[in-house]
């Protein structure tokens, strides 16, 4: 039988979420004091120790922006450079040349899988979103209808498939064939993406006008028209240095020894925040000062693009404040009490399990790490059931309905220029449907293998 203890927390939890909502996108007020008080307010209701409170939302706001103020700012300049420098220009041109305006969404996604495989999400969002405004601009398209499905071909990738760090997690802990796992979630995740991505957002973007006034488009506005553009070849080089990095560290203990000398450097070089760091020090060479900016213009242009972050980065931070406290609170611990007490099968233990943990917490790594080690011992005594299938089912249950509490939601809706009600119907939707249709195809997949 249910504890009622575990009801009243989930209770009180989804009220929260529902207040929070309301609060910001109906009474108009500001995102980050709602994320605060509601917070402070749900604690308090659950029973923490007021002495805990303040302290559980700060250490969520700093675990969370101790590695994505990094990224969105590294990544802000990034993007900056290849504006200013015309290399999204030259980008979005060559797209637009090759696949058509009327198949700029297949492009869009096709980039979001490939540069999100072995970067986290919000490192891909921050190299690919001036591509996106570029793209968008150059073709008169709305901004749904090309920048939702470059994030679903990052997402699809981010909870999927290895080596992204994530998926990896899972593919440990369930002592699945690494090999195996990327094939089968390539099987599940390609279609899945496409279905999410730019059929989707055919669809959506129909419904969702956006303004025309976005700040953080106007901050990466590219000057194409004005001089000539840095070459392609140069410009993809740029951009992809960090991602080849990153893969280079995920691959480090293949290339050498564990505890050599060698292996700390790739390991170090391939972290996202220095794969970042060294890709945008090429720029400020490939498309700074090769490009003819003096040492003050660059300086001028990292110091200039940072402005606009500082909102994106708060949000980003509360949002993680709001996931600690639904999980200090015991309300995380409710969700996989209540999960696990119903007979249910072992792959779709393992989607709920992460489901429920995405909506808690609003991180798809912690959701899959830890639905991962719940069902893994359950597993072992599960016959028939294949532990690469069962790492895909967990990563496509950890990317379920983004909403409020996860850092991706405040990217997107930031970026994006859009209300909360606007994010909730593209990308929220967006996530769900990706989460939803991997299960189905991973269910089917293990009817056959």
């Amino acid at each position: 039988m249910t504890d009622p203890h575990n009801i009243f927390l989930l209770a009180a939890a989804t009220i929260a979420v529902v207040v929070l909502i309301l609060l910001i996108a109906v009474a108009k007020l500001n995102p980050f004091i709602t994320l605060f008080v509601t917070s402070i307010a749900l604690a308090a209701v659950t029973g923490m120790p007021l002495s805990t409170v303040v302290h559980s939302f700060e250490a969520g706001v700093g675990g969370t922006l101790g590695h994505i103020a990094i990224v969105v700012a590294l990544g802000t300049m990034l993007g900056k450079m290849m504006a200013e420098s015309g290399g999204a220009d030259r980008i979005a041109h060559t797209l637009i040349r090759v696949f058509g305006e009327r198949r700029i969404d297949w492009a869009m996604v096709a980039i979001g899988l490939l540069v999100g495989l072995p970067a986290f999400f919000e490192v891909g969002f921050v190299l690919l979103i001036p591509i996106a405004f570029t793209v968008a601009r150059r073709t008169g398209t709305s901004l749904v209808l090309v920048g939702l499905p470059m994030v679903a071909g990052l997402s699809v990738v981010h909870g999927l498939v290895p080596p992204h760090p994530a998926a990896l997690m899972a593919v440990t802990i369930f002592k699945a064939d690494v090999g195996r796992t990327i094939f089968y979630a390539l099987l599940v995740g390609i279609p899945t993406a496409i279905i999410a991505g730019p059929l989707y957002a055919r669809l959506i973007a129909k419904h969702v006008h956006l303004s025309p006034d976005n700040p953080m488009a106007a901050d990466f506005a590219g000057h194409g028209d004005e001089r000539s553009l840095p070459g392609f070849g140069l410009t993809v080089f740029t951009i992809l240095f960090p991602v080849l990095l990153m893969l280079v560290g995920s691959w480090a203990d293949a290339f050498s020894a564990k505890g050599t000398a060698m292996n700390a450097s790739l390991h170090l070089i391939g972290n996202d925040d220095m794969a970042l760091l060294i890709g945008v020090l090429l720029s400020f060479l490939t498309l700074g000062r090769l490009r003819g900016f003096s040492r003050a213009t660059i300086l001028r242009f990292s110091n200039e693009c940072l402005a606009p972050t500082a909102t994106i980065t708060l949000l980003v931070g509360a949002g993680g404040g709001f996931g600690r406290i639904l999980s200090d609170s015991g309300v995380s611990q409710a969700i996989v009490a209540v999960a696990t007490e119903g007979h249910v099968p072992v792959l779709l233990l393992a989607w709920l399990l992460a489901a429920s943990m995405r909506l808690a917490t609003g991180s798809s790594t912690v959701a899959m790490t830890t639905a991962a080690g719940i069902v893994a011992p359950i597993a072992s005594h599960s016959a028939g059931v294949r532990p690469e299938l069962l790492a895909i089912a967990t990563g496509a249950g950890s990317l379920i309905f983004s909403h409020v509490n996860d850092g991706g939601f405040w990217l997107v809706k930031e970026y994006f220029n859009m209300s909360v009600a606007q994010t909730m119907k593209t990308w929220s939707v967006c996530e769900t449907i990706i989460s939803v249709t991997a299960l189905i195809f991973t269910l089917g997949l293990a009817r056959v293998v």
